[in-house]
């Protein structure tokens, strides 16, 4: 079961982040791209389940449906989002349990795989869904313009979460530690100057590298409780 359960997962995680584009966001009220979103959906559902057509009709029509509320009734808040990602990864259960003979789907797979979809489902979560939440969250805090580049403390974030779980995986946590030093001190001027500035900062680094060492964490103890580790030290 836990060889499904992760390629559910992972394939939900790809759905709704690298393959869902920009366009695809941003027309979500549009039949044609929730059409497209869902699409993928079933595709990548279908090869998790290897082709069971009825698990795979139930994951994408209830997918639909909590995307379809959320859209077009559900406040585009943090709340929201996080209630959305939590009705998916019910969803992904409730089959399961449905359905308990979706767990001979991989009879055959080893180790290896099973750490390979824990590791890319973890980074996804950490890198990608991150960016969502602590979007969400800075929405309070856009009291001040800020002049740089465009989408640069987006692409920030993403190569800090992306570095902490990395660092973590490795069993390098302590190295977190130059990040952390690294961004205060090329930020030190700006944060100097201006206080807004200053708070705004530390208020979206902190929530970045907490969501970071969360879901790094949690990948990691979900690969050591499973068993799944394929180089124990």
């Amino acid at each position: 079961m836990l060889t499904t359960a992760l390629a559910l997962f992972l394939a939900h995680l790809l759905a709704d982040y690298p393959l869902q584009n920009s366009w695809i966001i941003a027309n979500k009220k549009r039949p044609e791209a929730m059409a497209a979103h869902i699409g993928i959906v079933f595709v990548l559902s279908f090869l998790a389940l290897k082709g069971e057509i009825i698990p795979t009709l139930a994951i994408t029509g209830a997918h639909l449906v909590i995307d379809l509320v959320k859209t077009h009734y559900a406040p585009d808040r943090l709340a929201s989002y996080l209630a959305d990602q939590l009705a998916h990864y019910a969803t992904i259960a409730g089959v399961l349990w449905f359905w308990p003979d979706l767990a001979l789907l991989w009879p055959d797979a080893t180790v290896w795989i099973q750490y390979a979809l824990a590791v890319s489902a973890g980074l996804i979560l950490c890198v990608s869904a991150g960016g969502p939440a602590i979007g969400y969250l800075m929405e309070n805090f856009k009291t001040i313009e800020h002049a740089g580049l465009p989408a640069a403390g987006r692409t920030i974030g993403v190569l800090e979460r992306a570095l902490i779980y990395l660092m973590v995986l490795v069993g390098q946590p302590a190295a977190i530690g130059f990040l952390i030093a690294a961004k205060s001190i090329l930020r030190f001027n700006t944060a100097s100057r201006d206080q807004q500035a200053s708070e705004y900062v530390i208020i979206g680094t902190l929530a970045s590298f907490g969501w970071a060492l969360l879901v790094s964490y949690a990948t990691l103890s979900l690969i050591t409780i499973a068993g799944i580790d394929p180089t124990p030290s």
